[in-house]
């Protein structure tokens, strides 16, 4: 659709300007001409249907962050009285991304013609994920639609905090390894050499294992260099490949639940998404089977989709809900026994609200916990290799001297 800047005036004179979507210019006339509007000026926009790109229409480029704030803009406008579509207009005008903005303006335009806002959203799986969309849907159908996207942006943003937290954990250590191997290398490749040259002046042939390990590594590096980095990146490729296949997805979701140090990390978050994606759901009025049958699909982690299905189809069988997670053994006892006990008392996404926030915490202390551990671990590793390096150096040094010392 176009857009169209307009000036004009109302039926009683007053002075109105702004801007129109419409398919062209005729329609354009046609809305004003609903809304009371005598219009003076009416022009198109310079790229009022859409920047294009090279390969068509731009793609958006927008972070979960920014649709959390489009969300709770929205909630706002639709609790302060504003109807959905105009507060869809100006969302779309206050948008910077022109991916983002060309998706509005198609979200618009369905819901213009009638379409249902939820199905409007389903259209763009990549923008707006299911649990937004079924969301959006349940809220709708309640007539809470203001709420529900309140709800949304408290989920959205607590879940982004989460991860911005362990991403703010995990950038000290990659740094500090990715510095370890640099020096590493410059140590082996460019000190090593030199020693090596002085060995073979001195004819030295019977050197310690170390020694010839070093100098072994520091040859391969330097003669077999662009092999090596070839041989590192096929090692890598193949096992992302493999962890893209059924079995490898399996194998690599169990190593990161039980995973020494980081496995416990991973479990937590891993409890802490479904039980507040789940009491989400719940609590805006998504059947069970539909919020289970999406929390299994955005869990993250197989073994506990495969948990949650379980436990789905059990539900669908009349079963209780604590009982079958119980049994998949993915789950710790509180968390079952907690929603067991929130099924016969009826508030059940109220304790799984405390569970989320239970887990929530222990995911910041385990943070913690892991930041004060790794730094001196890393420290550790740096002085075994630097350490390494030095001593398979000085062996020969200190075998000369011995023999010198005894002639």
């Amino acid at each position: 659709m176009a857009v169209y800047t307009y000036a004009g005036k109302t039926t009683d004179g007053k002075k109105v300007e702004g801007v129109i979507r419409a398919a062209d210019k005729g329609a354009a006339q046609a809305e004003l001409k609903k809304k009371n509007v005598a219009a003076a000026t009416l022009s198109e926009q310079r790229g009022g249907k859409g920047k294009r790109g090279l390969f068509g229409p731009p793609r958006p480029h927008v972070r979960t962050k920014d649709i959390a704030v489009m969300t709770r803009q929205l909630s706002t406008m639709i609790s302060a009285g504003i109807p959905l579509l105009e507060s869809l207009e100006i969302l779309h005008e206050q948008a910077s991304d022109p991916g983002f903005k060309n998706a509005l303006d198609k979200v618009i335009e369905r819901v213009r013609a009638g379409s249902d806002f939820s199905t409007a959203l389903g259209e763009h799986p990549k923008l707006f994920t299911r649990i937004y969309v079924n969301m959006i849907k349940a809220g709708e159908a309640s007539g809470q639609l203001d709420v529900i996207l309140q709800r949304l942006a408290d989920y959205m943003e607590a879940i982004e905090e989460l991860k911005r937290e362990i991403r703010a954990a995990m950038t000290y250590p990659v740094i500090s390894l990715f510095l370890i191997l640099s020096i590493t290398v410059g140590l082996v490749v460019g000190i090593v050499p030199k020693f090596q040259e002085i060995f073979i002046q001195m004819q030295m042939t019977d050197l310690p294992l170390p020694t010839q390990i070093l100098i072994a590594l520091s040859e391969i590096l330097r003669n077999h260099f662009i092999e090596t980095v070839i041989v590192c990146v096929v090692v890598f490729v193949a096992f992302v490949l493999y962890i893209k296949t059924k079995s490898g997805q399996r194998q690599w979701h169990w190593f990161c639940l039980h995973m020494p140090v980081f496995g416990p990390l991973f479990r937590k978050v891993a409890i802490s998404r479904f039980s507040r994606t789940f009491a989400t759901l719940i609590q805006s009025g998504v059947p069970m089977l539909g919020a289970l049958d999406i929390v299994a699909s955005t869990a993250g982690n197989v073994l506990v989709e495969e948990a949650v299905l379980k436990a789905k189809d059990a539900v669908a069988r009349g079963e209780t809900l604590g009982d079958p997670l119980a049994a998949t053994k993915v789950f710790p006892p509180m968390v079952t026994r907690m929603i067991a006990i929130g099924e016969k008392t009826g508030a059940l996404e109220k304790l799984l609200l405390k569970i989320s926030e239970f887990y929530d915490q222990e995911v910041r202390a385990t943070v913690k916990a892991l930041t004060s551990l790794i730094e001196p671990l890393l420290i550790t590793v740096m002085g075994v290799i630097v350490g390494f390096i030095v001593l398979s150096i000085f062996m020969p040094i200190l075998k000369i001297q011995q023999t010198l010392s005894k002639t």
